[in-house]
């Protein structure tokens, strides 16, 4: 399998460590889910996965809940509602949602506060480490001492500046030796949650949450890192900094980048509230349909919200499964041999997803055409499911797969017993 690497910017071969595969993909902040951008990030992070499997590998997947930073403290405090609750909420709706879309559960759904003695630990080994520096009851990453800064990216300092400011950064913070210089552990604020550390009662900063969760249920190098485009920088870019001192070792040996979803002519996002949100088409749209409407779209394409498009995801999701469903006849039996090297191909070439597709509308046209003709057409019907379902579509079976209702139960359990309804 070939997968293009953000951190080299050349597709190439995706090359894990050992026989369990580990991956990590950055989960939500958990207010205002499940939007369509939301549901194209994992449902090409189910597709990966699904098809590894589908290999026979055995994969590891952890993705994370950020259940304590300061977007999600800022709306809780304008909606007047507890962060936990709210958060936890939030998390339950998006559980539902992906169980929906039939998208296979990670297998460790950590929130970010499962893991703060590790954080604690973390930031001291840092201090020690000489890449960090406390100040005032925070503790900060020092750039200076970690040249290597942007090699992700490729960012200069000056092009860096404005986007950090625009994703969380406070370039004005006094206790800051630069601007660029990112928080490892902040100070409790009024009216703010706080755990007792070394440096006084705080929380700990956006990026030292997922590094130390990935390092925590995965190990010190993850096979594949995955998440938004819009991870890139200042996050994942900082989750390498704060790991790789400490460890000597590459933090990620493969970057995947989801481009972003558009709608009306900007990003879908959070923060512009130009949201297409997934529990409203699944009131109008079969998950089918949900689904070949993603996977209509290469994974590094960015790409706009068109209603007339997911209708004809939808017809097209309708007709595969009729053609799943046809009688077979008494005749020649069907092979479609060639036609499941072809989908191999398109998945492996950097999960090609739209030419997936096409492979599978070929597979149907020749399962109508030898019915017709009376030929045996069961076992090519049964590589068209399994092979839609690596694409994570069912073909007219009612609801989504036992084993995915089943993990992410388990999750919602969880969060449920937390959260209050509403």
């Amino acid at each position: 399998m070939k997968l293009y690497n953000t951190l080299t910017r050349e597709i190439q071969e995706f090359a894990p460590q050992s026989g369990q595969i580990g991956i990590y993909v950055c989960g939500i902040t958990p207010y205002d889910t499940t939007h369509l951008g939301h549901a194209f990030t994992y449902s090409v992070a189910d597709i990966l996965i699904r098809y590894l499997e589908y290999q026979g590998r055995s994969v590891r997947y952890v993705q994370n809940v950020t259940d304590v930073d300061d977007d999600l403290l800022r709306v809780a405090g304008e909606r007047h509602e507890d962060w936990l609750r709210m958060g936890d909420r939030w998390t339950s709706h998006y559980i539902e949602d992906m169980a929906a879309l039939n998208i296979r559960p990670p297998d460790v759904l950590p929130r970010a506060t499962d893991v703060i003695p590790q954080i604690i630990e973390s930031v001291e080994r840092l201090l020690q480490a000489g890449v960090a520096y406390a100040a005032d009851g925070g503790v900060y990453f020092d750039l200076e001492a970690w040249p290597a800064y942007g090699r992700l990216s490729k960012l200069a300092q000056e092009e860096m500046l404005p986007i950090a400011n625009e994703r969380g950064n406070r370039p004005d913070d006094p206790n800051k030796r630069r601007p660029l210089d990112f928080v490892l552990w902040q100070p409790q604020a009024p009216g703010e949650p706080a755990w007792d550390s070394p440096w006084g009662p705080g929380r700990p900063g956006w990026h030292i949450e997922c590094s130390t969760m990935a390092s925590q249920y995965i190990g010190q190098t993850v096979d594949l890192h995955a998440g938004g485009e819009d991870l890139i920088f200042p996050h994942h870019e900082s989750e390498i900094a704060q790991t790789e001192p400490l460890t000597g070792q590459p933090f990620a040996g493969h970057w995947l980048h989801i481009a972003p979803v558009r709608y009306r002519g900007e990003k879908m996002s959070k923060s512009l509230g130009n949201l297409v949100m997934v529990r409203g088409l699944l009131d109008r749209w079969s998950p089918d349909a949900i689904r070949f409407y993603l996977a209509g779209h290469h994974y590094r394409d960015s790409w706009s919200h068109d209603a007339e498009a997911l209708h004809d995801a939808a017809r097209e999701a309708q007709a595969l499964a009729a053609a799943a469903a046809l009688a077979s006849g008494e005749g020649d039996s069907l092979s479609v041999d060639e036609l499941v090297s072809e989908f191999a191909q398109a998945i492996e070439q950097d999960l090609n997803t739209p030419a997936a597709i096409a492979v599978l509308r070929k597979m149907a046209g020749s399962i109508i055409a030898a019915s017709k003709q009376g030929g045996a057409v069961a076992m090519a019907q049964d590589t068209l499911r399994r092979l839609g379902g690596v694409l994570g579509v069912r073909l007219g079976s009612a609801g989504p797969e036992g084993k995915v209702v089943e993990g992410w139960r388990k999750h919602l359990t969880r969060f449920r017993s937390e959260a209050v309804p509403g």
